[in-house]
């Protein structure tokens, strides 16, 4: 299989810039695996689609705002910094912008709160720094830090909150898990009074995401590491869903990758965590899920290399062909998609 099977022709003007007004007002997209059927709707008509019994899968995790903008201590040269992934004691692994000005030893001033000093050098622009601050760095990153938004969106962000989930809670993100965005508290609300489960898992959002597949032969391609967490709630009340034949509906290909590398792991769900670098393309045997509500991907992307797995090639291609039609606004602040097999 090859990585320019899954390429599509998206006009840029579809690449939604700034999120809607209202989160559950986007469009929604439902296409059935089974039949091929796609169905135009909104958001908030996820309601339709979800029963009594059924669980929801929801990735809590939430986004640094860990875009920091400084400036070289012996030059005054301006430096971008992107915090990726802690790795304790205060040194962080970031992606560097100009890299070549960033040796190790390197002094990176970005308020009198906080300073950073390169104390590793890696390849493709990664750096370790040794953070440098008085008080508590998440909120000091609260003040200085923008949200690391994907290369795509030219737009400033107006309030950092829109590139959060309304449930985030466990910090530690570079990304966020875009599929949930959609949700209002309303909505959940909404879904519990249905009887329809709620449940949580984390999974952090890494720079994997905004990698393209860098080899053509897909199965060549090395997927990231992202780290995961399920607790024991989550896991009963999936089981529980599971032996009484309901639904599981993923919200996200992060939730998904979790419940897999799980179920892959160990034949069920359990509490558990660890680090996942599940790769799923066309020819995957899903056994975590039943459903997904997703967001529309980048050509050629390890995601859209998911959702094909799970809805079949052909009918991803179809449907993304008639998203684009219809003008559906795509990736992390576009519309959003539910996959549905009945």
């Amino acid at each position: 299989m090859k990585v320019s099977d899954f390429d599509f022709d998206l006009p840029e003007d579809l690449i939604a810039q700034t999120p809607i007004n209202k989160r559950d007002n986007s469009r929604m997209l439902v296409l059935n695996s089974k039949t091929g059927k796609i169905s135009h709707r909104h958001f908030y008509d996820v309601l339709d689609y979800l029963n009594k019994g059924d669980t929801l899968v929801l990735n809590d995790t939430k986004v640094i705002p860990a875009r920091l903008y400084g400036v070289k201590e012996e030059t005054g040269a301006a430096i971008e910094i992107l915090m990726l992934k802690d790795l304790g004691e205060d040194v962080w692994q970031c992606l560097v912008r100009p890299a070549k000005r960033v040796k190790e030893g390197t002094i990176v001033n970005f308020s009198d709160k906080l300073k950073a000093e390169c104390v590793k050098v890696l390849d493709e622009g990664i750096r370790y720094f040794k953070f440098i601050y008085e008080g508590i760095l998440y909120e000091i990153l609260d003040e200085l830090g923008e949200m690391p938004l994907p290369p795509y969106i030219h737009e400033k962000l107006k309030e950092k909150d829109r590139y959060q989930t309304v449930y985030a809670k466990n910090i530690g993100s570079a990304a966020a898990p875009t599929a949930g965005l959609h949700f209002t508290k309303e909505l959940l609300e909404k879904i519990k009074a249905k009887g329809i489960n709620i449940a949580y898992i984390t999974l952090h959002v890494g720079l994997g995401t905004f990698r393209p597949v860098a080899t053509e032969d897909i199965e060549k391609h090395k997927m990231h590491s992202e780290f995961y967490i399920m607790d024991e709630k989550t896991a009963n009340i999936l089981n529980e869903t599971r032996k009484n034949k309901h639904k599981i509906v993923s919200v996200g290909t992060t939730s998904t990758r979790t419940l897999e590398t799980i179920m892959n792991l160990y034949g069920t769900f359990k509490a558990c965590h660890g680090f996942t670098d599940i790769f799923i393309y066309p020819g995957y045997k899903f056994q975590g899920i039943d459903a997904l509500i997703t967001n529309f991907h980048l050509p050629k992307s390890t995601l859209v290399m998911l959702v094909s797995a799970l809805a079949g090639k052909d009918n991803i291609m179809r449907a993304y062909k008639e998203a684009i039609k219809e003008k559906y606004r795509f990736f992390s602040f576009g519309d959003s998609m539910l996959i549905i097999k009945e």
